[in-house]
């Protein structure tokens, strides 16, 4: 298919002639200056606000040059994608401006408000359709349909016009940094969409910018194949970051990645996690996970950057409330402040108030309790989740608690154990 080829690279025309199309569709977003992340970094930290487009993201972008670009047989024909989210929203949206009818498969687990926003973006010009239990599934069924029915499929990045509307953000930067050349662009990547495009742009106008793609560490597909210099699929993944979390990059996006941008790096979802909340409590910014990849970055270059302009794309906007408790407990978990316990409590009066009162400190709280099936006839076992105020604190508690027979295993480092038990 033309679609994967390797040789393909946007031209500046190509890019200029999306951005002409998008006038008036997609939103020319907004580069601010973050008071609070400059004062950090000691450098010009600018946000490229992609989370304020009307779909909140940049997704827009690529659906709709893609779309428009089709003809009168492809569009009687009827469209169709697969997406649990930003294409989605993005591909209902661009059928109901362009009036073409498209169909989008989505996993069954999809919240319902992702569902009723698509719904709502796409109206009478969409048919949303709910199969299998992940991404993978809904995508061979959309790929069937597409076969079977000759309609045409619209992939969320590999593809040259999804990858020429994407890179539009880039051109936006570029005339709204015209004043404050950048030094520096951080950009998140997920199946290479937005990476390729904005990259490209730079290449062409700023070549002295550099440009850093930031990915989560459980689904580094993009900086594993730079790595390979060849196009790898992980086996697994960890798909918390959903925006951003795919197991192979496409083709077209791996051979323009791979030649321009200057370095990949990966960052941990529970940094990720403690980003969106101190954007949300600090700045009354709302951000999905991989919108708050680019941010995420910062520290890994903070010598770096000094003195620096910086802009840092907030990529996306659609984080799902029911996903806080998660996203407090991963940041908590990677500050080394949330612990979980295996305790035995022997059976006699006053054990439990002997924890409390003697084992915690003063500012230990326990967030978690449970109690498990008795080991043996002289303990009650309980698995026992601890929030901590220092990370310091955590050696002098374990002590503690072997001191006076509370130990029975520590399980933050047991993942398997882990996961089966909290």
């Amino acid at each position: 298919m033309e679609e994967t080829k390797t040789t393909y690279r946007p031209t500046l025309e190509a890019i200029e002639a999306a951005a002409k199309k998008l006038k008036g569709i997609a939103s020319v977003t907004p580069l601010i200056k973050n008071a609070r992340y400059s004062k950090q970094f000691g450098a010009n930290i600018y946000f490229k606000r992609e989370d304020l487009q009307e779909v909140r993201s940049y997704k827009i972008r690529g659906a709709y040059n893609k779309i428009s670009s089709l003809n009168t047989s492809q569009i009687e024909n009827e469209i169709v994608c697969a997406s649990a989210g930003n294409h989605a929203q993005g591909f209902a949206l661009s059928c109901k401006l362009l009036k073409i009818k498209g169909t989008i498969f989505m996993p069954s687990p999809t919240p319902n408000q992702k569902i009723e926003q698509v719904k709502m973006f796409g109206e009478d010009y969409i048919d949303v359709i709910l199969v299998g239990d992940t991404f993978d599934d809904a995508y061979h069924a959309a790929m069937t349909q597409s076969e079977r029915l000759n309609k045409t499929f619209i992939h969320p990045f590999n593809d040259k016009k999804v990858i020429e509307g994407q890179a539009t953000v880039g051109l936006e930067i570029i005339e709204q940094a015209k004043t404050h050349p950048i030094d520096y662009v951080f950009v998140a990547v997920g199946g290479g969409g937005l990476a390729a495009g904005l990259s490209s742009v730079f290449k062409i106008l700023s070549p002295q910018t550099r440009v850093i793609s930031v990915e989560p560490k459980g689904a580094a597909s993009m900086l594993t194949s730079i790595r390979n210099n060849k196009n790898t699929e992980l086996k697994t993944i960890d798909s918390f970051v959903d925006g951003a979390a795919v197991k192979r990059v496409g083709d077209l996006n791996f051979a323009i990645c791979k030649e321009t941008l200057h370095r990949v790096v990966e960052v941990d979802e529970g940094k990720i996690c403690q980003t969106i909340l101190d954007l949300y409590n600090k700045d009354a910014i709302v951000v999905e996970p991989a919108g708050a990849l680019s941010l995420s970055a910062l520290d890994q270059f903070s010598e770096e950057i000094k003195g620096k302009n910086v802009v840092c794309v907030i990529s996306g906007s659609n984080n799902d409330i029911t996903r806080t408790a998660e996203i407090k407990e991963r940041a908590l978990l990677y500050a080394n402040l949330k612990h979980y316990f295996i305790v035995k409590f022997p059976q006699r009066a006053g054990a439990l108030r002997e924890f409390v009162a003697e084992i915690l400190g003063p500012t230990d709280d326990i967030t978690h309790f449970e109690y498990t099936k008795k080991a043996n006839r002289e303990n009650d076992v309980a698995v026992v989740g601890l929030e901590l105020k220092s990370p310091n604190d955590l050696e002098p508690l374990i002590t503690k608690m072997k001191l006076h027979n509370f130990y029975g295993d520590y399980l933050n480092n047991k993942p398997d154990l882990f996961q089966f038990l909290v």
